[in-house]
């Protein structure tokens, strides 16, 4: 049971990521039909540094792909083509329910082959910052690793009001000497405890830092997403007061992180407001606080222009309705999921429950009927830190002394090193649904299953 009833304060706190920047679209009318968007994945070129062009994969040949903003209620109609010569599909990671639309390959769907197509429509009853990006097992890494992945907003009814409204992804990726993507995503290079170290820190496809002018006294609105395959970045804001008021796409009642400092895996999210200073020609900085070389300026703010007029406190989004206000853990089906490496050479052989792995082409894990509360415990006896990510689903963290949970809801949990971390959420959509590590290498060779919910 749920201690904290009030949900509002904020206790524990670690969570980690990488990062790009998108313009936004004016959103569509509610009202309007459904009408079909053609995506197609194929090879394009980035200016990631001034001084060369980078050959990419990209959705519509860019890296970060087309931002797609929609509104609360509208739905979400794709015509996806794959260009490239590799297998594709598109997961829109984050959004809950709609299993057989969820891109999982295999599990929920085949591959799109070379100028093959498939049709993605769901209806996007929740508002949030989703991502949307390959899953193909084996091959997920390269594919993103080369630039397939992008952002997708779903706008509340009803906008919090800000001046300026920044779509980030944080990415980062290894160059060569010809400004080209190293394509080597082994194991070997997502084991060290922060993730893979890529040469170059991106915003939105460009080499940090992303340089942005808003007006003193202005309210400015962050929607950050962490894109990177393995990197984990903590992430702190320097300059104003920020408050955190969505994580993994559920909204949650607005916070000060501490030491204004937040640590986001691959694939988080977080949503994050704060007023610039009234004072022009301040900053406010992104910075990237576990960076090999201290402190790296990821986003920069300045105040200029005429100051603002004072403004209401920054309040909470509405939370999400069709989520429980408590889980009965009492009555829940209890998990565990234990995971160990075994060094056999170059690269590790990932353990789930002590045996390898079969991903998503062994049984599953557990099977559950709809509206099951589940308890699942992420049990990490190896080195590494993971990010173990549950598709479909909006779950609590619980804590690990007492049967309370925070007061926000996750996709995903970084586990350390030879930690355990546990789990809460109620399944209500039937289907197959993935379980794996958000650092990507490690999925793919091995640290991956599934459940069935009936």
């Amino acid at each position: 049971m749920n201690k904290d009833s009030s949900l509002t304060r904020f206790t524990r706190r670690d969570i980690l990521c990488g990062i790009s920047v998108l313009a936004l679209p004016v959103p569509a009318q509610a009202n309007e039909p459904a009408q079909q968007k053609l995506i197609e994945a194929k090879a394009g070129k980035a200016a990631m540094v001034t001084s060369a062009e980078t050959d990419i994969w990209g959705f519509e040949g860019t890296s970060p792909g087309p931002l797609l903003r929609y509104k609360q209620g509208e739905r979400l109609n794709i015509k996806f083509i794959n260009r490239l010569d590799y297998p594709m599909s598109i997961h829109w990671h984050g959004m809950r329910g709609f299993n057989e639309m969820e891109g999982v390959v295999p599990l929920t769907q085949s591959a799109v082959l070379k100028n093959q197509s498939f049709e993605y429509v769901r209806d996007l009853t929740e508002p949030g910052l989703f991502c949307y990006r390959p899953s193909v097992y084996g091959k997920t890494p390269e594919l993103m690793g080369l630039g397939l992945k992008g952002l997708v907003i779903v706008d509340e009814l009803k906008k919090l009001e800000a001046d300026l409204d920044l779509a980030l992804v944080l990415d980062d990726c290894r160059l060569d000497h010809n400004n080209q993507i190293i394509r080597d995503f082994s194991e070997s290079n997502a084991t060290e405890p922060n993730g893979s170290s890529g040469t170059l820190l991106t915003v939105n496809g460009q080499a940090a830092p992303l340089k942005k002018i808003s007006a003193p006294g202005s309210r400015i609105r962050l929607r950050i997403a962490n894109l990177a395959n393995a990197r984990i970045m903590i992430v702190n804001i320097k300059g104003a007061t920020p408050y955190v008021i969505a994580i993994d796409s559920q909204p949650c009642a607005a916070f000060e992180p501490v030491k204004h400092s937040i640590p986001i895996a691959p694939g988080a999210r977080f949503e994050i407001m704060f007023d610039m200073p009234a004072t022009e020609e301040t900053n406010v900085n992104v910075l990237l606080n576990n960076s090999e070389d201290g402190p790296y300026n990821l986003i920069e703010i300045t105040a200029k222009g005429q100051t603002q007029h004072t403004r209401q406190s920054i309040v909470s989004l509405p939370q999400n309705p069709t989520l429980p206000a408590e889980i009965k853990l009492a009555n829940s089906k209890k998990v565990d999921l234990v995971i160990s490496a075994i060094k056999g050479g170059k690269t590790p052989v990932w353990l789930i429950n002590g045996k390898a792995g079969k991903a998503y082409s062994g049984s599953p894990l557990f099977v559950v009927r709809s509206g099951t509360p589940v308890t699942l415990s992420f049990i990490n006896q190896s080195p590494e830190a993971l990010a173990m990510h549950v598709h479909g689903q909006a779950m609590r963290l619980l804590h690990d002394l007492d049967d309370g949970w925070e007061p926000y809801w996750r996709n995903a949990v970084i586990v350390p090193p030879r930690k355990t971390k546990h789990v809460a959420f109620i399944p209500e959509a039937p289907g197959k649904w993935a379980i794996h590590d958000d650092i990507l290498e490690h999925e793919a060779l091995g640290l991956a299953c599934w459940f069935l919910v009936e």
